[in-house]
């Protein structure tokens, strides 16, 4: 009984902090993120793929040691 006491005056508490936060509808969201999108989309390397010099995934040299 006192553990579940315990909880509901944590969950509580956690919901008063929450009650501050200032928010925002989604659509107004979504059309912030996506305004933001279409700005960088320049600079997006999944969009507009890598130069070779700046591929962090290209394969390495092999050792021409051996």
């Amino acid at each position: 009984m006192a553990a579940n006491l315990q909880q509901q005056r944590s969950i509580n508490s956690q919901l008063r902090r929450e009650v501050g936060i200032e928010r925002m509808p989604v659509s107004e969201a979504c059309s912030l993120m996506m305004k933001y999108m279409l700005e960088n989309e320049e600079e997006d390397c999944l969009l507009s793929g890598f130069t070779q010099k700046v591929n962090p995934f290209r394969e390495k040299s092999s050792c021409s040691i051996l």
